[in-house]
């Protein structure tokens, strides 16, 4: 089984999150939200591993383990 990173793990992070916000800019909030369950969804097959995505939706969540 593999463990839920939640340590820093992103080359430039602040890159990336400035890269996330420029991909929001000018959308109402009903595409933004679409946009993030598409990017949640394409993240999601990409990591693959459904223990990893459980343990990232109780993370999310504020769940404990």
């Amino acid at each position: 089984m593999a463990d839920l990173i939640l340590t820093p793990n992103i080359d430039t992070p602040d890159d990336f999150y400035a890269e996330l916000l420029s991909t929001h800019d000018g959308l109402e909030k009903s595409d933004s939200d679409a946009l993030n369950a598409r990017l949640v969804l394409v993240l999601a097959n990409h990591i693959g591993d459904r223990e990893v995505l459980s343990q990232a939706l109780k993370a999310a969540a504020l769940k404990e383990e």
